[in-house]
């Protein structure tokens, strides 16, 4: 039976080597150390060749490292009207290159509530993301757009948030990160087993039984203030409860990936995936 989580970094890993370098190289070097999903951070901007993409494709195709996209840092689902099409094509780049290189997914940060309530930020991003994947599937591209969960409570992006959007719009579902989702109310709390399966519960509510099969998660230590997220930190440097949310996930039956995006990238995912499998060996 295959493991139901691939283990990755969010970005090449540290240790990548120079030559061939690059995604090519990051896919390789994953590959040797035992990993098994890349997130390409294309998170400046997408500058990518058809050529580059294909060599991606090929290359994780072959070594069977599942990929997929941070698109760049600079969307915002409740930009202004004059802002809102240069996210957009952010978003679509993000999403066209993303299938020509192999990937399933999509990541991206919603934007900010701009101090507008979450639910009138919502009625705004919610058909901006419908006509996005409209466009997408009329170009025979099946990608799943991702909104991820953010760690400030200023940003469009809690969990419920990202369940609205995913209700609402087929074809897009949360990237849950867990780090953030325990740093957003920031207090520390968010951080027991008990709560960890309450939010995956919410999850199953809302997107059916199947949807946590394919879960899409970003993992890492967090430093975080009454504000929210601070920082990643590595794993052993924060609080987080590692030990505790791996019980939940198995708990629930959860599968798909996790991606690791610590200072340390590949060392805290190896770390993660060694625990992971102690857990379910038992």
């Amino acid at each position: 039976m295959a493991d139901p989580f691939r283990f990755g970094t969010v970005g090449s890993p540290i240790a990548t080597p120079k030559k061939p370098g690059g995604s090519v190289g990051a896919i390789q070097y994953l590959k040797e150390i035992g990993l098994s999903a890349l997130e390409l951070g294309w998170v400046r901007a997408v500058r990518v060749t058809e050529a580059t993409c294909q060599e991606i494709k090929e290359t994780s195709t072959q070594l069977d490292v599942a990929i997929s996209i941070h698109a760049p840092y600079f969307i915002n689902l409740n930009a202004n009207a004059d802002e809102w099409p240069k996210s957009r094509q952010r978003l679509m780049d993000a999403a066209h290159y993303g299938f020509l290189a192999g990937a399933t997914d999509i990541i991206f940060h919603p934007g900010s509530y701009f101090s507008q309530p979450p639910e009138s930020v919502l009625a705004v991003a919610i058909p901006r993301l419908a006509a996005c994947i409209r466009e997408l599937r009329d170009q025979g591209n099946p990608v799943i757009l991702r909104p991820e969960t953010m760690g400030k409570s200023a940003m469009l992006g809690s969990l419920e948030d990202t369940l609205e959007m995913s209700k609402t719009v087929q074809g897009v579902e949360p990237c849950l990160d867990f780090a953030h989702l325990h740093a957003r109310p920031g207090d520390g709390s968010v951080n027991t087993f008990a709560e960890w399966k309450e939010i995956l519960t919410q999850y199953q509510q809302a997107l059916g039984d199947a949807s946590l099969s394919r879960l899409h998660i970003h993992l890492s230590g967090i430093e975080y203030g009454d504000k929210g997220e601070k920082n990643h930190l590595p794993l052993q440097e924060s609080d987080l409860n590692l030990d505790a949310l791996l019980d939940a996930l198995a708990d629930m039956r959860c599968a798909g990936r996790i991606l690791c995006e610590s200072p340390i990238m590949e060392e805290d995912a190896l770390h993660m995936q060694n625990l992971w499998n102690q857990k379910t060996a038992r």
